[in-house]
């Protein structure tokens, strides 16, 4: 079999020059088309030279319709509007579709759901491997520990973030609620202000910092009775999402049409 086309959505950007070099670096794979919106004054650059590696020959294009008819995968992080187009795009193809955006509204998340029953969608607040074994600890010590130990979740990421909490945050606030047998939703607590009372038991906080460059740093508190335990993990650089999302569209190439997370693709 010969190499898997691959189309980078969000091309000029930073999670998407990271996107461009890992492709290049990956055997199996080639890059077939760079995407950015109409309008970008990046359209008509080389992705690679952009991307700091050498040239590709790949032009930065808006033309989606034109690259997806002729990739066998896409890697998106971008924004949930174009990401929900996307996925309509790979059920059309049949292609596999990996999805690192977050902040979708219920209904983005029930059109990506339908577009799965054709495409294989591989979606998650965050790609990489650290990120989803921590995931797992937390469920595991949320359901261990009990209701007596208060779970707080604090996230920081740079100052260009658009949305808030992170998907990361609200990945490990899923995995605290599945430990704890709750409905995320009905026990998250999103802000506090002025005088909030005391804390209702059981719920799940959540805390966000914004500022300068950081990639990434997600920290879960389980606070008990005279001690805590606190789970940390630390993005250092793009590339380690950048790795984690070519490990998932690699696997997803051998899948049947349907939703996937990280947590499939690494077995855990």
């Amino acid at each position: 079999m010969g190499d898997m086309n691959i189309v980078v959505a969000g091309a000029g950007g930073r999670m998407g020059r990271a996107l461009v070099q890992a492709v290049g670096e990956t055997d199996g794979l080639a890059l077939s088309g760079a995407l950015e919106h109409d309008g970008s004054d990046l359209i008509g650059q080389d992705a690679g030279t952009l991307a700091g590696t050498s040239a590709l020959g790949v032009e930065i294009s808006a033309d989606k319709l034109a690259l997806m008819a002729a990739a066998d995968g896409v890697l998106d992080f971008t924004i949930p509007e174009a990401s929900t187009d996307l996925a309509a795009l790979a059920a059309q193809g049949r292609i596999v579709h990996v999805i690192g955006t977050t902040g979708f509204s219920s209904e983005q998340e029930t059109a990506i759901e339908a577009a799965s029953r054709h495409a294989v969608i591989i979606k998650s607040g965050n790609m990489s491997l650290g990120v989803n074994l921590l995931a797992r600890l937390v469920e595991l010590a949320a359901g261990a520990l009990g209701d007596d130990f208060d779970i707080e979740i604090l996230e920081m990421h740079h100052r260009h973030k658009v949305d808030a909490p992170s998907g990361t945050a609200y990945l490990l606030g899923k995995a605290a609620a599945a430990g704890r047998d709750i409905n995320l939703e009905a026990k998250s607590v999103r802000a506090r202000d002025g005088h909030t009372g005391p804390r209702n038991p059981g719920d799940i906080g959540f805390a966000t910092l914004r500022g300068g460059s950081v990639v990434g740093d997600h920290s879960v508190f389980l606070a008990g009775p005279h001690e805590r335990i606190e789970l940390t993990h630390r993005a250092e650089d793009r590339s380690v999402f950048a790795r984690g999302a070519v490990a998932a569209l690699l696997w997803g190439k051998d899948q049947k049409p349907g939703i996937y997370t990280m947590t499939d693709v690494l077995g855990l």
